[in-house]
């Protein structure tokens, strides 16, 4: 089990380093300005360190959600901007909060599951706050797609839920979110939209990145279950990040 759990530790140092890398070459490649790099860079750092259960991937967040805003305000995505503005901020103080009170020895946070009753019901509400929020955005003239808007707003919420409870099933949402959201920054890229290629890469790093989370916090939730005092020291001496 040592073995295990230093093998993870090893993997998930070298998650890190290969999404920093890829982040950099495209920041390096397409970015337009210094602001358009770091929200490139601060989203795939930020979504890396949640991946493989770190909670200070809530304070990169927060950065994040302000700098992405802005790029979302001059594309018309009225919908991402409330979003980030209004909920991520905020959530990413709780989130942390939460987390710290579940973190491990070796500094990653306990992961769970959810049952598959609680799977239903989430799934029915998601449609349901997806259809309704469309036809609200819809009512401002100069919103762009709204009913992608909506899917993206709407799976980003109830998965940054999922994450703050520490459910591994958040990177089934964050999966079909990153899905979606490309599709409509490739929109926004071919109508000539500010950034629309970097953000398009951007989302297929975090795409990426979700497939990666979901295969470790699989990895998590079966440690948690198993976990016991003397793992978790032998977990800290053998994970340096």
């Amino acid at each position: 089990m040592n073995t295990q759990t230093c093998k993870i530790g090893k993997i998930d140092r070298l998650w890190l380093v290969l999404l920093l890398m890829a982040g950099g070459v495209i920041s390096a490649y397409l970015a337009t300005s210094i602001f358009d790099a770091t929200v490139l860079l601060s989203g795939v750092l930020c979504v890396g360190l949640i991946a493989i259960g770190r909670r200070a991937g809530y304070l990169i967040g927060l950065y994040n959600s302000l700098a992405y805003s802005v790029l979302a305000y001059n594309n018309g995505l009225f919908g991402e901007v409330y979003l980030n503005l209004l909920f991520f901020i905020p959530t990413s103080l709780i989130g942390y909060v939460l987390w710290s009170r579940h973190t491990q020895q070796d500094q990653t946070v306990a992961m769970r599951q959810l049952n598959g009753r609680q799977r239903g019901a989430i799934a029915s509400l998601c449609i349901l706050c997806t259809v309704g929020l469309g036809f609200l955005l819809a009512l401002n003239p100069h919103q762009n797609t709204p009913f992608i808007d909506a899917t993206t707003n709407v799976l980003s919420i109830v998965a940054t839920f999922l994450m703050m409870g520490r459910y591994k099933e958040q990177w089934l949402f964050y999966i079909l979110l990153n899905i979606v959201t490309i599709v409509m920054w490739l929109l926004r890229f071919q109508a000539g939209g500010a950034a629309g290629d970097l953000m398009v890469l951007m989302w297929l790093l975090f795409l990426l990145n979700a497939l990666f989370g979901y295969w470790r916090w699989h990895l998590g939730v079966q440690r948690s279950k198993g976990a016991n005092p003397s793992v978790n020291i032998e977990a800290k001496k053998c994970d340096g990040v």
